[in-house]
């Protein structure tokens, strides 16, 4: 007996059904992995044109200082929240709908999400990123865990041009390794994170140097007030 011919549509719900399955085990089986072993490389890292020099480092080799100088600069709730802050989200909405250049509100583990598993892309790819973005983000929270997710953000992270981790930055920038960086060397390197590129740590002056003596002092407030419980218990 002659099977019946399936129509386009279920052909098509078959097929999208099925590659969705092979993406949601296949990126499970790399999140998992990736708990474990060392992130090879990046999307950021095979694109640069500058190569990128990189030196993975566990984070008991990577000096607190510069721990709690991310989380002075980037996400002050990154202990306390699921990945996402809601409350950040919702105010870079209501900045960039007054205009100018646009801002995100996005988390540490967002950017490690971003940096580890998609591309950075500006304009429209930027906004098609943020759906698997938001997936990888719940997953590395579900599967690595607050520490794992800020060992790797320090080991993927761009610091510099062709530069990437902090300890290819810290022996760039200040010819020592990152576990013995000082407050203000620290500080330094996290003022930069955001435009690595186009920010420099030697010679740093203006709004670079004042930034990094912002963050220097908020280190202070980061480590009294306890937002790094969940690497230093």
């Amino acid at each position: 007996m002659i099977k019946p011919k399936r129509s386009f549509s279920a052909r098509f719900f078959r097929f999208t059904f099925k590659w969705l399955l092979y993406f949601v085990i296949g990126s499970i089986a790399l999140t998992a992995m990736y708990a474990i072993v060392p992130v090879p490389t990046t999307l950021t890292m095979l694109f640069d044109s500058n190569g990128a020099t990189r030196d993975w480092t566990r984070l008991s080799n990577i000096s607190p200082n510069l721990v709690r100088a991310v989380i002075a600069a980037e996400d002050g709730k990154f202990c306390n929240h699921d990945g996402f802050d809601r409350e950040a989200i919702e105010q870079a909405l209501q900045r960039n709908k007054s205009g100018g250049r646009i801002r995100g509100g996005s988390t540490i583990s967002q950017q490690t999400a971003k940096n580890v598993f998609l591309w950075q892309g500006s304009g429209w790819t930027r906004y098609l990123r943020k759906v698997p973005e938001v997936y990888f983000t719940f997953l590395i929270e579900t599967i690595w865990g607050k520490r794992r997710i800020m060992e790797v953000y320090l080991n993927v992270a761009e610091t510099g041009i062709g530069t990437y981790g902090a300890e290819a930055g810290a022996l760039r920038y200040y010819k020592k390794g990152a576990k013995n960086l000082t407050r203000i060397e620290a500080a330094r390197l996290a003022a930069i994170l955001p435009l690595p590129k186009k920010r420099a740590v030697n010679g740093v002056g203006g709004y670079t140097r004042r930034y990094g003596n912002s963050i220097a002092a908020r280190i202070r407030v980061v480590k009294r007030d306890g937002l790094d419980s969940c690497i230093y218990k």
